[in-house]
């Protein structure tokens, strides 16, 4: 059996070789244009740097707690804390409202933290002062509003006790007046039946006295004799 080497082929075919060479040039940058999509496509996309200022950085540092809280000043609802990092001998002073940050001060300065700190704690009495006052003005109004609410209850409980006692005085009146009436009334039934009671007594006594006078009560002669008299002349 002949072995036939690469270089006998490549002269004896030399125009097969050069369309062969044509037809890998031409094929070349389609192959590592593939070539470069299949790696696109296998490495995965790198996110992009994100670029975080101090206030993102303290948050994302007290969610992974590698934070020591070492001073904190509450004023009305506003607040200042002293935080350490110790992994990185760090501090972060924040300003804050209702654990909402306004401003946060990174520095390595142990002086410099405490210092931004009692500045942070001054300025937190100067803004919770506001606060502080129109929280006792809204206290010292609702409590104001309740008491009126209270006493304009308690005048509309004594003008119905008033208005009841003037009722009942005027029944008590009128029935009093009524009661007076029916006592003139009886008064004088009374006089007119103890006249009556006297009348009666009296000829009572009349006819006892005659019923206890012995005599009898006889007609006198001297009518008795006028009178025949006087029937006979006629």
């Amino acid at each position: 059996m002949r072995e036939i080497s690469g270089g006998t082929v490549f002269a004896r075919y030399p125009r097969a070789v050069a369309l062969l060479a044509t037809a890998m040039i031409l094929a070349a940058p389609s192959a590592m244009a593939a070539r470069g999509d299949r790696q696109a496509a296998a490495e995965p996309a790198r996110p992009a740097p994100v670029v975080r200022n101090t206030v993102d950085e303290l948050k994302q540092l007290m969610d992974a707690q590698q934070l020591t809280e070492l001073r904190t000043t509450y004023n009305g609802n506003y607040g200042a804390s002293l935080l350490f990092n110790a992994n990185t001998l760090t501090y972060y002073v924040a300003l804050f409202q209702e654990k909402n940050f306004w401003r946060v001060i990174k520095t390595d300065a142990v002086d410099n933290a405490e210092r931004v700190y009692r500045t942070f704690v001054q300025q937190t009495e100067q803004l919770a002062q506001v606060y502080i006052d129109t929280t006792r003005l809204e206290a010292g109004k609702r409590y104001t509003e309740r008491l009126v609410a209270y006493n304009e209850e308690r005048l509309r409980t004594l003008q119905q006790e008033m208005e009841q006692q003037q009722a009942q005085s005027a029944q008590v009146s009128a029935a009093l007046q009524q009661a007076q009436q029916q006592a003139v009334s009886l008064s004088t039934d009374v006089q007119s039946t103890n006249s009556q009671l006297d009348a009666l007594q009296r000829r009572i006594q009349i006819l006892q006295a005659e019923q206890g006078n012995p005599e009898l009560s006889l007609p006198k002669a001297d009518a008795a004799t006028g009178a025949s008299a006087g029937g006979d002349g006629h």
